[in-house]
């Protein structure tokens, strides 16, 4: 064990030239990071995440339902064996072959199957209650670890300064712990890629003693995520003027930061500052490699943010534009006969003009009118 821990340590991988562990040794004269200190934040995330259940039950869902939010789910799919058994054992989106099947073996049309399957997925789907409960954790949280590490953005080590290290480190490996027992979404392994990264620059930078980059880091992305899960709470909640301001304010701070700051100073400094300085060595090459990874995923994501506010306009009626989609219906989060996801027999024409009918109502619900670059 000593030899497996002796080569994991090797300085040379960890630390630049000319430096050793024992330059990092907490002095009475100087502190320094200690990787040591991070094992605190196994046992602290399980308990983050415990806080997180009875915050969820015993504040949010109050607050839920004093802002009328129904924990109702979506309508659910009419009981049926054949297809219950085909949706659990073999697949939850049928391709057109199977579909074709179905439709001989139950007497059904094509557009009832899809219309089942549909409604058997967004079951599975947490209520719109559920994700308020989620969204008040994430944005509490948030605003209190911002506010508290605005403090040390120009102050060298210090006891409080671990403690910010330490429970920055024990959300996200709760976050990482949640993605397994929460309902799995469709950005499911963008995230995980997303925490595994920030996890690993966390423990990187507290390792190797760059705390005031990891500091401003941690920072930059508490601050936007406040005002994504206030967007949210308030999407939840149908205050749609809010929702609206605290989805651009979002918008424009996100972009900024990710694609501005984030490149310009951070990158900079520890891409070429740094290696005008200490040169470069195996962690600062892995260290910037998952900064780039991170950037990576923030530029893709700013992508969606500008194409969600395009779509909206474009959609939306003048002066009542719907980013995140907020319906008079608790469905208005889940998979709708317009946004098929029943591959390629989402293009057969429905059977009925009802059925089009109620589509377009929906829509109109939502907020949007009929965008001429989409067909549906």
């Amino acid at each position: 064990m000593a030899g497996v821990l002796a080569w994991f340590w090797n300085e040379r991988f960890w630390l630049p030239h000319n430096v050793t562990w024992a330059d990092l040794k907490s002095t009475e004269e100087a502190s320094f990071p200690q990787a040591e200190d991070l094992l605190l934040a196994a046992p602290l995330a399980f308990c983050l995440f415990l806080l997180r259940m009875l915050f969820e039950r015993f504040i949010a869902r109050p607050c839920a339902v004093g802002l009328r939010i129904q924990s109702s789910g979506p309508q659910r799919a009419t009981p049926n064996a054949i297809l219950e058994k085909v949706f659990t054992a073999i697949t939850k989106h049928p391709d057109e072959k199977r579909l074709e099947g179905l439709s001989k073996q139950l007497d059904w049309d094509v557009r009832s199957i899809q219309r089942w399957f549909r409604q058997r997925r967004n079951q599975e789907k947490p209520s719109t209650l559920t994700r308020f409960c989620e969204s008040m954790w994430r944005f509490t949280f948030y605003l209190y670890i911002f506010t508290y590490g605005l403090r040390f953005l120009k102050k060298p080590l210090t006891a409080d300064l671990q403690y910010y290290y330490i429970v920055e480190l024990s959300f996200y490996l709760s976050l990482l712990l949640s993605q397994f027992t929460d309902m799995r979404r469709k950005d499911f392994l963008l995230m995980l890629l997303h925490h595994l990264a920030t996890i690993s620059l966390i423990s990187f930078s507290y390792v190797n003693n760059m705390v005031r980059v990891g500091t401003l880091l941690m920072c930059l992305h508490d601050a936007v995520d406040v005002l994504m899960e206030a967007a949210k709470m308030a999407n939840y909640a149908r205050c749609q003027t809010l929702c609206n301001f605290l989805f651009a304010m979002f918008s424009m701070f996100f972009i900024s930061s990710r694609l501005g700051v984030l490149p310009i100073w951070i990158l900079n400094t520890t891409l070429f500052e740094s290696w005008e300085m200490v040169g470069p060595y195996p962690s600062w090459w892995l260290f910037n490699l998952l900064l780039l990874l991170l950037q990576a995923l923030h530029s893709y994501w700013s992508y969606l943010i500008v194409k969600t506010a395009c779509r909206a306009v474009c959609r939306g009626r003048a002066g009542k534009w719907n980013p995140l989609n907020v319906s008079k219906d608790d469905r208005s989060d889940m998979e709708t006969s317009s946004d098929e996801e029943d591959g390629p027999m989402a293009n057969q024409k429905p059977h009925s003009s009802a059925t089009n009918g109620t589509n377009n109502k929906t829509h109109e619900a939502n907020g949007y009118g009929p965008c001429p670059e989409e067909h549906h």
